[in-house]
């Protein structure tokens, strides 16, 4: 258990990440009304905990609005996240939708449901947004996350694409926002242990231990421990995208490059690249405590 005082650096770390997030993307603005999805595990609870923090000092004016999908999960404890929230006196809706039954009856026994399973919960979202007014949608995905994903979709499915910290949804009716993409999840952990949140475990896909994305995970941890600072770099390094560089002609004009292309040879890497280094680690992580 944290004590108090450390339990409040890690606000202030967590809300110092979570604002610079905002700031640099532009993900809350003045009159904004933000549908916060809040599943019952410990990233959610730590983004409307953050939010809420944020929203007392911020410099714009935004409505916070909790929402949690209730997907008829066996032994799912309905009445956790209400008592939850009315003891926060936060503005909050329940949505009850029975995809555990639709994604058990399409998904044969023994293959992951995630995809599905994502798919509709997307769905009750987006509606629930339009049906309360909210412009913004809030998902407590963090920075591991986002690294997680851009390997998964480097090395099973062919495309250099991750988690965008903000994007506009296919119907473009909303904005969604993931306030958490500066924060590794080791503190979101150690934040939710301390302030004791009510986890409510998600017994549909939480235990399919053969998830591609729980390998990818395994991986990065294991980097982690051998070379600290991994996956801090790797993040660093989708915010220092240099299409010249990889092998994409709709991002580069290769086939129009020629001698006469003017080419900043100071960006060509012949050897390994030089990671700058403080105290051991990569300098941007060393700098973000």
């Amino acid at each position: 258990m944290e004590t108090s005082n450390t339990l409040q650096k890690l606000r202030k770390f967590l809300e110092g990440r979570t604002g610079k997030a905002i700031g640099d993307y532009n993900m809350i603005e003045d009159g904004d009304t933000i549908l916060v999805c809040v599943s019952g595990g410990k990233d959610s609870y730590t983004l409307l905990s953050i939010l809420m923090a944020l929203q007392q000092r911020a410099p714009v004016k935004f409505r916070l609005i909790a929402m949690n999908l209730d997907q008829k999960q066996p032994g799912f404890p309905a009445d956790v996240l209400p008592r939850y929230f009315d003891s926060l006196g936060v503005e909050y809706r329940i949505v009850e939708a029975d995809t555990y039954s639709i994604v058990k009856d399409k998904i044969p026994e023994g293959k992951t449901t995630c995809s599905l399973c994502s798919r509709l919960r997307r769905g009750i979202i987006y509606r629930t947004a339009k049906e309360l007014g909210a412009n913004k949608i809030a998902l407590g995905h963090h920075r591991d996350d986002m690294v997680h994903t851009l390997f998964l979709n480097m090395l099973f499915g062919g495309k250099l694409k991750a988690m965008p910290p903000k994007l506009v949804t296919d119907d473009g009716a909303h904005v969604v926002i993931r306030p958490l993409a500066y924060c590794p999840e080791k503190d979101i952990a150690r934040f939710a242990r301390g302030m004791e949140f009510p986890i409510i475990p998600c017994n549909l896909c939480g235990s399919q231990e053969n998830l591609q994305r729980q390998k990818i995970r395994e991986m990065m941890e294991d980097w982690d421990r051998r070379y600290p600072g991994r996956t801090e770099a790797v993040f660093t390094a989708m915010q220092n995208i240099v299409p010249s560089h990889l092998a994409d002609n709709m991002q580069f004009d290769f086939r129009g490059l020629t001698l006469e292309t003017q080419v900043d040879e100071g960006d060509i890497a012949f050897d390994e690249p030089e990671i700058p280094l403080a105290g051991g680690v990569p300098i941007a992580l060393a700098e973000s405590f």
